[in-house]
């Protein structure tokens, strides 16, 4: 029996048991039971009746196979080759090829246990690792209508949308001094056959706080269907490592919706008092304030810059100073009468003369 057919039986093995045994009824019996054994038969048929009430619908991602059957089982890796599920508390490990076709479940009844939290805006897995590992190419397809392009007078930049409603970080750099802005989003058009992306420029742009020392900004955005906006998911717990695959998504001189993919450099990079990641995912100007991703789908950072004359020096922002931000968004409010705001405290004026000053000379009075 070859390897890939020994994997099935054991699919096929696990998914009977998760099938519940037939009861016996009592009544089929042909010998009438006495009145006295009646009530020790009672014990054996409840628990039976409460297990199949108990009974909940198996969820998850439904794999259809070659040969026209299908499971439902929530996925929790897989790559190129091969496809981990975890069926009745059992990982089973299927090759892909011999998966026809998988149908994803919807983001919001994940089983990896996604938190949404209405205060901080933003949604994260509520436990480190619990979302399935995949390519990036299946990633980009998931979250890449959640990356936006941002347009202003004076440049461009990209950002991603953390809520529903419209609320997406870009850098603070990227609408640095300006007050009126364009964001473009990209959908996939569904009105065809053909795979294609629609554009939708959207003028009704707010910008809710700014942190110029963090290099963020908070902007919301209306839909332009009156529908709820695509998300991405932050990372809730830092799981960073040399040597992570990570991939970016974002607007590199303007050429929207374009993805590059290499490693975490190092997870610790001192620059102006703050420490960052630096990748060799290619990041250009245009990128900034696009998301980096690693191979479970959560942000892990926000890129903002690289090193002129040198290749494959890029940097992001680490998601513990975006999480931090945007629960603290209060104390960066932007303010239309001042458009670098948050607000800039200047250093006072070195002191000029020196001495008691008149109204503290008790000489005086």
């Amino acid at each position: 029996m070859t390897p890939a057919a020994t994997i099935l039986s054991s699919v096929a093995a696990l998914l009977a048991m998760q099938q519940p045994a037939p009861s016996t009824p009592a009544a089929s019996s042909p010998a009438p039971a006495p009145k006295a054994a009646a009530p020790a038969a009672a014990p054996s048929t409840a628990p039976a009746a409460k297990k199949s009430e108990d009974t909940k619908p198996v969820t998850g991602d439904t794999l259809t196979m070659n040969d026209g059957t299908s499971m439902v089982a929530p996925i929790i890796r897989e790559n190129s080759e091969s496809v981990s599920v975890d069926l009745a508390g059992n990982v089973v490990t299927i090759p892909r090829s011999r998966i026809k076709e998988i149908t994803r479940r919807a983001a919001d009844t994940s089983a990896a246990g996604e938190a949404v939290s209405t205060d901080s805006l933003f949604r994260s897995a509520a436990t480190p690792g619990a979302l399935p590992e995949r390519a990036p190419k299946e990633l980009a397809q998931q979250f890449g209508e959640a990356v936006i392009m941002v347009s202003t007078p004076g440049g461009l930049g990209s950002g991603f949308i953390i809520n529903p409603e419209g609320y997406a970080i870009t850098n603070a750099h990227v609408i640095q001094g300006e007050t009126k802005l364009r964001v473009t989003l990209f959908r996939n058009d569904t009105s065809s056959d053909a795979q294609s992306l629609r554009r939708y420029e959207i003028e009704d742009v707010e910008i809710v706080a700014v942190n110029n020392h963090l290099d963020l900004a908070l902007i919301k955005l209306k839909s332009p269907d009156g529908k709820p906006l695509p998300t991405v998911y932050v990372q809730g717990v830092e799981e960073l490592t040399a040597g992570q695959e990570t991939f970016a998504i974002g607007a590199p001189l303007g050429l929207e919706r374009t993805l590059t993919t290499g490693v975490i450099a190092t997870t610790q990079r001192n620059m102006d008092g703050l420490t960052f990641i630096q990748t060799t995912a290619q990041i250009n100007p245009g990128n900034s304030g696009g998301p980096l991703f690693n191979n479970r789908g959560e942000v892990i950072g926000v890129t903002n810059m690289k090193l002129m004359f040198m290749e494959g020096l890029g940097f992001a922002i680490p998601a513990r100073y975006v999480r931090d931000f945007i629960r603290n968004r209060d104390a960066f409010a932007y303010d239309k009468n001042n458009p670098n705001s948050g607000h800039n405290y200047n250093a006072p004026p070195s002191r000029q003369n020196f001495g008691v000053a008149p109204q503290l000379d008790d000489s005086k009075n």
